[in-house]
């Protein structure tokens, strides 16, 4: 007889061979056919594009989210200090001073993003903020800094304006997200 163990679930035909008892099941006849049909192919080779696309925007997601995460903190912090300086001077000093450690700690990682993880990156900032990048920059660099930045950006199939849309056509990505943050695990390289 057979011993049974908590994990047991699935019951199938056994033979009993001295002390060993050994799963007896029936396997279907297989035939192998020169070629599978040509609509067959086509549609492993769709799926298989799909989950390449799918496999590559969530590793991008996962990437770039942290940054989106930092930045909305950064700009949490930014506005909050902003609001209690009185001067023009000394906000622009601190903004100055607030880019340059910025520049120090996320440019070197940042300029060796794929284009497509930059779109990815503007829209989770989007996300994250509430705000496209397009407003921010131009909160803290006016609109003619706004203008440049979103012309380089569209020279670079990217834009800034761009507003997230979770139940649109930024559903795969908010259900990346979803995944993200459900489990709490991500974090800047330092």
């Amino acid at each position: 007889m057979a011993q049974k163990g908590p994990n047991d679930t699935i019951p199938v035909g056994s033979m009993v061979i001295g002390n060993d008892t050994l799963p007896h099941i029936w396997i279907r006849d297989m035939f192998v056919t020169a070629k599978a049909p040509r609509w067959l192919v086509k549609e492993r080779r769709r799926w298989q594009r799909e989950q390449d696309q799918y496999s590559r925007l969530r590793y991008n997601v996962y990437l770039t989210y942290p940054y989106a995460v930092a930045a909305s903190y950064i700009l949490k912090d930014v506005d909050s200090m902003l609001h209690t300086l009185q001067s023009k001077d000394a906000k622009k000093l601190f903004k100055e001073r607030k880019e340059q450690e910025l520049n120090r700690r996320f440019k070197h990682e940042l300029e060796n993003f794929s284009i497509e993880q930059g779109q990815i990156l503007v829209k989770l900032i989007a996300r994250q903020t509430g705000k496209p990048c397009y407003q921010i920059v131009k909160e803290l660099k006016g609109g003619f800094n706004a203008g440049i930045w979103q012309a380089v950006a569209l020279l670079f199939n990217n834009n800034l304006r761009n507003t997230y849309d979770a139940e649109g056509d930024d559903a795969m990505i908010e259900s990346i997200v979803l995944e993200i943050e459900s489990t709490g695990h991500f974090e800047l390289k330092k």
